[in-house]
């Protein structure tokens, strides 16, 4: 198991580099991905790699319109992830990025997760550490008062846009109206819909730019509470690498979320750690069901 503040590959996209060498280990077969919180985020990119990318998430009107326009995802299914049809040993691939720190029950939706994953398959998950002064502000400040975290526009940026294609299935025939793109009560804020610069012989393409849904941070949520996870369900924790990210959106180092991170870490004597704000696991399931981590 690695434990490096970041990760080894360049320009940070991981998952992607992880997912090709797997589909190099298993030539001449289709990939098949599910992609976990489809309604913000991107997809890995796996190049020429044949693939059938299946996407699921929470209910929305944000997270539906965000999914709408995806045109990697061949099908998708938005609601409980607690009841979401996946069916066992289904997925080369689970990618979930930002889902677990934000969904309720997370641990059974874990376990959905890992039982709808082939035996040698990757778990791919990246989260904010509830157990950081970064995860402890997030989960205690005022609303308002949160960092929305990085931001995304769609269409128009990698890995979309350097590997188009159709959407497929009902959700690309039904356009999404536009007059239920409000945020309820607790969920996810409106999205702002900008226009890019127009290219060359098309009309102008919307912009969708979308931030994360707000964190609800069960105990899972967090680098130890993952380990324990992978230890109980006899999972291998092939890579762990922890970030800055949501920091350095802030400005860490020069702004106010430094200093509160700071502050908090040393009213707890360093238990909320201001070192990092994130952590990515690279997480193999065994061929052998009785194996575990030693």
């Amino acid at each position: 198991m690695t434990d490096l503040r970041t990760s080894p590959v360049n320009g940070g996209d991981l998952f992607s580099e992880r997912a090709r060498q797997y589909a190099l280990e298993n030539p001449l077969q289709r990939i098949h991905i599910l992609e976990a919180g489809c309604g913000w985020g991107t997809g890995l990119d796996l190049g020429d790699h044949e693939r059938e990318v299946t996407g699921v998430d929470r209910e929305s009107p944000e997270l539906r319109a965000y999914t709408c326009e995806r045109p990697d995802l061949d099908s998708w299914h938005l609601g409980d992830l607690r009841t979401v049809p996946l069916p066992p040993r289904a997925f080369d691939i689970v990618h979930a990025s930002y889902l677990i720190e934000r969904v309720p029950h997370a641990e059974l939706v874990l376990d959905r997760f890992v039982a709808a994953l082939k035996p040698g398959g990757l778990l791919l998950v990246h989260l904010r550490d509830r157990d950081t002064a970064f995860g402890f502000l997030d989960r205690t400040l005022p609303r308002w008062l949160r960092a929305s975290g990085r931001r995304r526009l769609r269409p128009g940026r990698a890995p979309f846009a350097e590997r188009p294609r159709r959407a497929r299935g009902a959700h690309a025939r039904v356009p999404y109206p536009a007059g239920e793109l409000g945020a309820d009560a607790g969920q996810a804020p409106a999205r702002e819909v900008l226009t890019a610069p127009e290219p060359a012989a098309s009309r102008p393409v919307p912009v969708v730019r979308t931030s994360p849904p707000a964190a609800i941070y069960d105990r899972v949520a967090s680098r130890s509470g993952l380990r324990w996870y992978c230890v109980m369900r006899g999972l291998v924790v092939a890579e762990e690498y922890t970030s800055r990210q949501a920091l350095e959106a802030l400005g860490a180092g020069t702004g106010l979320a430094d200093l509160l991170c700071r502050l908090v870490s040393a009213v707890t004597r360093g238990r909320l750690t201001a070192d990092h704000s994130e952590v990515t696991f690279v997480i193999r399931k065994p061929e052998n069901r009785f194996a575990r981590v030693i």
